[in-house]
């Protein structure tokens, strides 16, 4: 499995790099797992969170380059500042990570991009399911994946959350860093459906960017014919402009206006499974990864930081 870092291949970018031998491509990582935090996350959709919580791990390094991305201290670096995290060994550390969201009563292991990761994780997974280690595993992605990397998860992944961000490649190109995005996405979300045992098990989120509706209207249509009945949507409104990060960016939240307008999509194409944000207009959940607990106590509780 480890052979895949040799020339890396694992996402649509194709590096080809030597990530054992301490290469790195696009996603700025070598074969090494690095993690910047774990907590118990109790802010994603009702069913991943139960009573327990979600047991979110966030995984350093990213092969996409969202202008927006609320995690970008774990997800982006570059020569002067490098993404936030610390290499663990993955038959030890990353088990007792699972390990410590169990007992701390997590419903889910949940891998935040760990697109580029994931020979490590299936190591991890395998060798947590030897220590008795039987939560279910779900997949938080950007679902910029190939069909052949989802492959290798088939028999180790239980729960799918894909992203769906756009379907206009010039949106894509200008604010995800990925102009195949869209072809790439479509052929990865549809190659999950496949996998998924059921439509529970797969939830497809879409963010509404303010100003670029349309975008949002031909996902929601994407969806409706491609989707429904075989998965759940997940549509949120959190959109915040992170200080700093991109001026390209809207620079405003969503409108009233605005959402009312995506409401009324979802009648239009009957799109009734799911799970509909209500509208968020703050920034005060922006997490900080700088912190012990990322996210707000009211969101989580930390359980592994990348500076313990």
């Amino acid at each position: 499995m480890m052979n895949h870092y040799a020339s890396c291949r694992l996402c649509p970018r194709n590096c080809g790099v030597n990530r054992l031998a301490g290469e790195t491509g696009f996603c700025g990582e070598t074969a090494d797992l690095r993690i910047g935090a774990s907590v118990i996350h109790k802010g994603e959709e009702p069913p991943l969170v139960g009573s327990g919580g979600s047991g979110t791990i966030f995984i350093s390094g990213c092969n996409l380059g969202c202008s927006f991305c609320q995690n970008y201290q774990v997800s982006q670096g570059n020569n002067k500042t490098p993404s936030l995290g610390k290499i663990v060994s993955v038959d030890e550390e990353f088990v007792k990570i699972c390990a410590s969201l169990r007992e701390k009563g997590a419903e889910n292991i949940n891998i935040v991009t760990g697109s580029h990761a994931i020979p490590s994780l299936v190591q991890g997974f395998t060798a947590a399911r030897k220590e008795g280690i039987q939560l279910p595993v779900l997949w938080n992605s950007s679902a910029y994946e190939t069909v052949q990397a989802l492959e290798l998860l088939n028999d180790y992944v239980d729960i799918y959350l894909p992203d769906l961000k756009t379907l206009d490649n010039e949106i894509a190109s200008r604010f995800f860093n990925a102009p195949d995005y869209p072809q790439t996405a479509e052929a990865a979300i549809l190659k999950m459906m496949e996998m998924s045992a059921s439509p529970e098990k797969i939830i497809i989120r879409h963010l509404v960017l303010p100003g670029f509706l349309d975008s949002t209207r031909s996902v929601l249509r994407w969806f409706a014919e491609n989707a429904a009945g075989r998965a759940l949507l997940s549509l949120m409104t959190q959109y915040t402009l992170i200080p700093g990060r991109n001026r390209q960016m809207p620079n405003r939240f969503l409108s009233a206006k605005d959402y009312e307008t995506v409401l009324c999509w979802l009648d239009e194409f009957d799109i009734n499974d799911g799970f509909c944000q209500e509208l968020v207009t703050g920034s005060d959940w922006l997490p900080d990864f700088n912190l012990a607990n990322p996210f707000s106590s009211q969101l989580s509780v930390p359980v592994w930081h990348w500076k313990d």
